[in-house]
């Protein structure tokens, strides 16, 4: 084929692939077509409700183990982030600083997608957000595979019973953020 055939086929490619990233990112909630994996990590699905957060546990900066299905009684913010992720810069401060604004009302997890602790550490240190987020390592990718990701980064909101009533796929800034919390309050 001429590279005057190929050149309009890609393009065809590049903006069906761009609409059906914007049609996932766009999604706000769990429900049709978020189907659970076959692997044990999936949520729970509960009748007339959303999933339960998977139960999953991680190990956090200094090595302890930390279970999302801990803090269930309080509204949780899950996100799934990794080094690599060009939106993950802007979005982890972000969370930092809606962290500091709801300050107990709230907990704020993100968890690092199957990278070293030398380098999550390193990322998060030079955002300046260490101390103000709780940081967790997935080194199986458990975490993502169980909500079923496809962006990056993926978040879920999860409310005082452990449902997860938002599931945000791709960046969010602030003001998003906010809003998206008015659901697990």
């Amino acid at each position: 084929m001429s590279s005057k055939i190929i050149i309009p086929i890609i393009i065809g490619f590049a903006v069906v692939g761009g609409g059906i990233f914007f049609l996932q990112s766009s999604s706000s909630t769990p429900g049709a077509g978020d189907e659970p994996s076959n692997e044990g990590e999936a949520p729970v699905q509960q009748s007339g409700g959303g999933d339960l957060v998977p139960d999953l546990t991680f190990k956090d900066y200094n090595g302890n183990d930390v279970a999302l299905r801990d803090f269930q009684g309080r509204p949780l913010i899950v996100n799934s982030w990794a080094a690599w992720c060009p939106f993950c810069i802007d979005e982890l401060p972000d969370f930092a600083q809606v962290q500091e604004e709801f300050g107990d009302e709230i907990v704020i997890i993100t968890i690092d997608r199957a990278e070293s602790l030398s380098l999550a550490k390193e990322y998060s240190d030079d955002l300046g957000v260490t101390d103000d987020l709780i940081f967790l390592l997935d080194p199986n990718d458990s975490f993502y595979r169980a909500i079923n990701g496809f962006s990056m980064p993926e978040t879920i909101f999860v409310d005082r019973d452990g449902i997860i009533r938002d599931h945000k796929r791709g960046p969010m800034k602030a003001d998003e953020i906010r809003r998206r919390i008015q659901s697990i309050l």
